[in-house]
């Protein structure tokens, strides 16, 4: 690898991710109990208290618990994601010339990359609620933008989702902590191994930072 290209390092900007990573957890969206289509700032205001007391009430969570934190992600946050559109805006341009095949392996090394992030910021969860801002948007919008901040200890964090209305019920696509989208961290650090290496690159790049955090566990 090319010794100045650091898409991966552990910085502001990953610790941006990381609170990306715990706030999105705290406030997925549990479709499975709603009747119809919700507002989406509604819908995520009114799972937040249920998924903050469940984190709260597991201390395996707590402790970091990689297999419970997955089953969280893959049960209550998977399919309310619009994984596919996340992973492509992270990757870049580059997704067009990528093969099917390189495109499954982008997702499963990103989905696994943001399970670690999750297993450390769920730990941090003790006694904050999510306070939503007034939402502006049109009954006929398809994409919005849901304005919030996680109060609890210390300074308030602010926290900002952008949301599509699909067929199946409004999906988070990117999330903004602190000022930052979490996409655009992972597209400039992606774009560097791109160009250095290439998408094969890139996931190899993912793969091996996968395999150094769970030898960490």
């Amino acid at each position: 690898m090319n010794p100045s290209v650091t898409p991966l390092t552990t910085d502001r900007r990953g610790w941006l991710a990381l609170s990306a990573g715990l706030c999105a957890a705290l406030a997925w969206p549990l479709a499975a109990h709603a009747t119809a289509v919700e507002a989406p700032d509604a819908l995520i205001q009114r799972v937040a208290g249920e998924v903050f007391a469940l984190v709260k009430s597991d201390p395996a969570i707590q402790a970091g618990d990689m297999n419970k934190v997955a089953q969280l992600v893959d049960t209550k946050l998977m399919p309310h994601l619009s994984f596919t559109r996340m992973t492509a805006s992270a990757v870049g341009r580059s997704w067009r010339q990528a093969t099917p095949e390189q495109r499954q392996r982008l997702q499963a090394e990103f989905k696994t990359l943001l399970v670690r992030t999750y297993s450390g910021a769920l730990g941090q969860v003790k006694d904050q609620t999510l306070v939503l801002r007034p939402m502006r948007a049109a009954p006929t919008d398809t994409e919005v933008v849901v304005r919030s901040e996680v109060r609890g200890r210390g300074d308030p964090i602010q926290l900002d989702y952008r949301l599509e209305k699909t067929a199946s019920g409004w999906k988070v696509y990117d999330i903004n902590v602190l000022g930052v989208w979490l996409v655009d961290t992972y597209r400039g650090q992606f774009a560097q191994e791109i160009q250095a290496r290439g998408l094969d690159g890139l996931i190899a790049a993912l793969a091996e930072r996968n395999r150094s955090n769970a030898a960490k566990s």
